[in-house]
């Protein structure tokens, strides 16, 4: 029987009933099906004869039945002995990775620990054997249980008929690759691996994923530049290595039966992120990588999957939970001490009213006996909020500490003035650098606006043209970059962003500044800057 004949409702070895093709392409079909046996969902992989690859990819999945982490996807049945050659395999049910990253990177602690489970699970797999060697956010599932789950160990290598010499270091680089993914929303392998915006990349090197997004430690940035290469520090070399790396840095615990975390974006995002659907709600069934409109709505995720497909839709919102009273029979049993304690509840509420009747009698004259009511004379309503408004700079100047080999940037004292003009494209630009630490010569380049006296900021509005890197804001009484107070950093969108100050900083100086460069031209700049607060 061939897989184009298969149709639903078809059972293989008497008992595997499939239910719903979720992808057909390449040679193979991914069901959800029906175990009639053990009364459970499975996915089911067909194949057409044609197929070159059917004993090779029978094989791989019996191998991957043996392993016993608990994140990787369990195989239950593979045979190529019949007229239809299948595997049989978990159904998962969750939130893939790149559907979570639809909505906002995670945040960084979250991010790690997603990581960390799935660099363990995989170091599993290489322990026994066998490796995955196509990892994307695809392949990494939070499930509805509120554990991680990955996809397509052994058997997605031989679907895609992918090869290496290195399999520890092909699947660090995949492991890598999603950590970035997690941190920054963007991918930064092959356009086919995901639906996720490209990573930012020069001469096709990623950038750094802390120039791409702002608040990832300088340890989790430096643990993806080794996986990936980016850098000259040496790479890591296995899964295990990359796990051990993620101990050392600070993780935050995976919540259960929740959406996990995530990073404030830039601009923030006001939506709250969604929770999971759990397996008591009434959600329809969904796969790993919808082939069509008709799935999107559902919230299962079997493997293993068709690579064609490029989003994992949302899970709908979990059904609202109720409680039961307490049966009838049970609360008659309790009925004689309900009413013992009932009363005593009674004569203790007579004792209280009455106690508080005669203090509210007893305040006589602060009450206006017109209005019939008691004023508390200690009290007054709270003063209004001082108002934040546009604050006007007296003077801008340059700003630049250099490091010790530095000369001093020949750029960053022209076209000051365009920045307070009230124009949103100003002309301010550093020189080009060969790194985005400014090739070591210099720790942060920007201007400092003097606002002529002390005022209290509540935000600064910066106009950037520039991707990438990080803007930093900080204010104070001195001249030294060094001795400002920092309230605030972000990396530049190509647009306008808000760095607020909470609590509101005072001081008379106001500096904006580079303190890393965007990547490619390795050159900041700057349009309108507003500062935004209370005059002192």
């Amino acid at each position: 029987m061939s897989t184009s004949v298969i149709e639903p409702g078809t059972r293989l070895a008497g008992r595997y009933r499939l239910e719903k093709r979720i992808s057909d392409s390449g040679g193979s079909s991914l069901w959800k099906a029906i175990d009639e046996i053990l009364a459970r969902a499975v996915a089911v992989r067909t194949f057409d004869p044609e197929f070159p690859r059917i004993a090779e990819a029978v094989t791989s999945a019996r191998s991957a039945s043996r392993l016993t982490d608990p994140r990787l996807t369990q195989v239950f049945d593979a045979d190529d002995s019949g007229e239809s050659a299948y595997i049989v395999s978990e159904w998962v049910a969750g939130e893939t990775l790149e559907g979570m990253l639809g909505k906002a990177p995670l945040e960084p602690g979250r991010a790690a620990t997603l990581l960390y489970e799935a660099s363990e699970a995989i170091s599993a797999a290489h322990a026994a054997g066998l490796s995955h060697l196509c990892l994307t956010p695809r392949d990494l599932v939070w499930t509805t249980g509120g554990t991680v789950k990955l996809l397509g160990v052994a058997i997605d290598a031989v679907l895609g008929d992918r090869q290496s010499d290195d399999p520890a270091a092909e699947d660090v680089r995949g492991l890598g690759r999603m950590l970035y993914a997690a941190l920054t929303a963007h991918w930064p392998g092959d356009e086919d691996g995901s639906g996720l915006p490209a990573a930012p990349a020069a001469d096709g090197v990623p950038h750094a994923p802390r120039q791409v997004q702002a608040g990832i430690s300088h340890a989790i940035d430096a643990i993806v530049c080794r996986c990936l290469g980016i850098g000259t520090a040496e790479p890591l070399a296995a899964p295990a290595d990359l796990a051990k790396a993620l101990r050392g840095v600070p993780r935050t615990p995976l919540p259960l039966f929740a959406g996990l975390g995530h990073a404030s974006p830039t601009p923030p995002r006001t939506t709250p992120p969604r929770r999971p659907a759990t397996p008591s709600t009434a959600a329809t069934t969904q796969p790993h990588r919808p082939p069509a409109p008709e799935t999107q709505a559902s919230s299962h995720v079997p493997p293993p999957r068709s690579r064609s497909q490029r989003h994992a839709a949302p899970p709908p919102p979990p059904a609202t939970s109720t409680r039961t009273s307490p049966a009838h029979g049970h609360a008659a049993s309790k009925r004689p001490a309900n009413r013992a304690l009932l009363g005593v509840a009674a004569a203790a509420l007579t004792v209280i009213v009455g106690l508080g009747a005669w203090a509210l009698s007893s305040s006589g004259g602060d009450g206006d006996p017109k209005d019939g009511g008691v004023t508390d004379k200690g009290k007054t309503s709270a003063p209004a909020a001082p108002s934040v408004v546009k604050l006007t700079p007296q003077n801008i100047e340059p700003a630049e500490l250099r490091a010790p080999a530095g000369n001093g940037d020949d750029n960053i004292g022209k076209n000051l003035s365009t920045l307070i003009d009230g124009k949103p494209g100003g002309a301010w630009e550093t020189q080009g650098y060969t790194s985005t630490d400014f090739g070591r010569l210099s720790k942060g380049l920007g201007v400092l606006l003097d606002m002529g006296k002390p005022v209290k900021v509540a935000n600064v509005k910066i106009h950037s043209p520039v991707s990438g890197g990080t803007l930093q804001v900080r204010v104070g009484d001195s001249q030294t970059p060094t001795a400002l107070q920092r309230v605030g950093e972000q990396a530049p969108n190509g647009g306008e962003l808000t760095i607020t100050a909470n609590p509101q900083a005072t001081g008379r100086y106001v500096l904006v500044w580079f303190t890393e460069l965007p990547g490619g031209k390795f050159r900041g700049r700057l349009g309108e800057i507003t500062v935004y607060g209370q005059a002192g």
